[in-house]
């Protein structure tokens, strides 16, 4: 059974916290084109670890949730 969210409700998606991290990372360089903007954060994810990446984007009620929809 799928989990609905409300519309319009970024603070539920878990890449968004994602983004918020490797925004960090960007908020002072300044890129001359596009393509370089694409190469940096390219280069940002491949420096992610798994771990990394599940410890940024996890929310725990949703973890919750999907435990307790699955259970059913």
């Amino acid at each position: 059974m799928p989990l609905l969210q409300p519309p319009h409700s970024p603070e539920l998606n878990p890449i968004e916290r994602l983004w918020q991290y490797l925004k960090k990372s960007l908020h002072n360089e300044l890129f001359s084109c596009l393509q370089d903007l694409r190469t940096r954060i390219q280069q940002l994810f491949e420096q992610l670890t798994f771990e990394q990446v599940m410890s940024i984007s996890s929310y725990n009620f949703i973890l919750e949730a999907l435990f307790y929809a699955a259970s059913y």
